[in-house]
């Protein structure tokens, strides 16, 4: 459904942000969210757009890329939007995969929380920022 697309890309672009470039990040280079390692072509092009285009090309991305690929139309609100999320945020085999083993939205974001407190312990940097987002989805969704 169009509508929770548009509550999906407002929840995730408040915690992407515009730019980052953090050295530990394994996605490198970012903008909007989009990391430059997984679509190197479509942020390089970015690099060289203005702020608001380049949202707009991020949108693009995050739609056919995320959302269609996750199947996120064919799912009810919340699991659409906690998938989607999950998807941009842990990968698309990684959101898939939940949606087999917890196909309610709640034991869907339990799982996710097992997943980063795992990831936690060998990189604990960005720790606190992935149970403050999934903590910010639960309250945005419930």
């Amino acid at each position: 459904m169009v509508e929770n697309f548009f509550r999906a890309i407002s929840f995730i672009l408040s915690w992407e942000g515009y730019k980052s470039d953090d050295p530990d990040d394994p996605g490198k280079l970012t903008i909007w969210g989009i990391s430059s390692k997984s679509h190197p072509e479509d942020v390089h092009r970015m690099v060289y757009m203005t702020e608001d285009k380049a949202k707009e090309t991020a949108i693009g991305i995050y739609k056919t890329e995320y959302w269609d690929k996750l199947g996120c139309d064919n799912l009810s609100f919340p699991l659409d939007v906690v998938c989607m999320d999950t998807g941009v945020n842990m990968g698309i085999s990684r959101a898939l995969n939940f949606l087999t083993v917890a196909p309610d939205w709640r034991d869907y974001i339990l799982y996710r929380i097992m997943r980063y407190v795992d990831l936690g312990k060998a990189n604990p940097k960005f720790l606190r920022g992935w149970l403050n987002r999934t903590i910010s989805l639960w309250k945005m969704v419930k």
